[in-house]
């Protein structure tokens, strides 16, 4: 499996790919079949598996689980070295441009050279931006740096370039899972216009309109992850889309990225007290 190549022929044919984000620490083992029967029917094309941390070291027994479910392309998004595992696909191998701590410039890659020297994973050397999107990451505060303002077009524009010509194979603009703003469209349209490798952009993409808006304006992958709120919010292992979910008045949730228009992201019951569906 050459997951570049196939990320490359996809762009040249302008073929759009939807990455579904997988944190460890917010995902139960035992929901993963359930999620993968509703992933199977979607238009998803990869799967990232990674977050900020992983206190509890998650990270391989969720990979080795996704890989009993699925023959779409694994991917770790990691947060650091320790993150690491032989049992994905591939990595993205990171670097934090859009900061200057060295932890995450350099320091953790040079840790993990020597672990991924010799592991059976693809690299793809990755720039990785964060772009503000209007709430604290939890990427800020591992890292402690701060995002890039979406009003200094300039600087996200020529951080991306700088990612690109020091040989980075992708470049993922970031606003965070919990941003309330999105990375805008003419950033977007700058960045992709301008670079010459696969765009990578996420953050607080929610709906059709979204995620259509940031296709349209020149991403090649933009991922989503796999719940839109953390800590309460879980899988259905028994609920049907038709159906109520409720229990103890705490919304349970299904994954709905699915091929009718309209409907590409989660529905979650109303009279639970939660969001509307989309």
């Amino acid at each position: 499996m050459n997951i570049y190549q196939n990320i490359v022929s996809a762009k040249k044919e302008g073929k759009k790919l939807l990455a579904v984000l997988i944190d460890p620490e917010k995902m139960d083992l035992k929901h993963i079949p359930c999620f993968f029967e509703k992933i199977h029917n979607s238009i998803a094309t990869h799967i990232f598996v990674g977050g900020s941390t992983d206190k509890d070291n998650q990270t391989e027994s969720v990979v080795m689980e996704v890989k009993k479910e699925t023959n779409l392309p694994v991917i770790l998004f990691p947060g650091d070295v320790s993150q690491i595992t032989n049992k994905a696909d591939g990595i993205l191998f990171l670097s934090l441009l859009s900061g200057r701590n060295p932890e995450y410039l350099i320091e953790q890659q040079i840790k993990a050279a020597p672990i991924l020297k010799n592991a059976p994973l693809e690299i793809i050397p990755t720039g990785y931006i964060l772009i503000d999107g209007k709430k604290e990451t939890a990427t800020q505060k591992v890292s402690n740096t701060k995002p890039i303002s979406q009003e200094k077009t300039t600087r996200i524009l020529h951080t991306s370039l700088a990612g690109e010509f020091s040989g980075k194979q992708l470049i993922y603009l970031e606003a965070g899972s919990g941003a309330t703003q999105v990375v805008s469209q003419n950033i977007i349209e700058m960045v992709s216009n301008k670079i010459t490798v696969p765009l990578i952009v996420g953050g607080g993409i929610h709906t059709k309109k979204q995620l259509e808006d940031a296709f349209n304006a020149g991403a090649d992958i933009v991922y989503k992850t796999s719940r839109i709120w953390s800590g309460y919010l879980h899988l259905s292992l028994n609920c049907h889309i038709t159906q109520r979910c409720c229990i103890n008045k705490i919304p349970k949730v299904l994954l709905w990225i699915s091929k009718i228009p309209g409907d590409i992201h989660m529905v979650v019951d109303r009279e639970c007290g939660s969001t509307p569906a989309y």
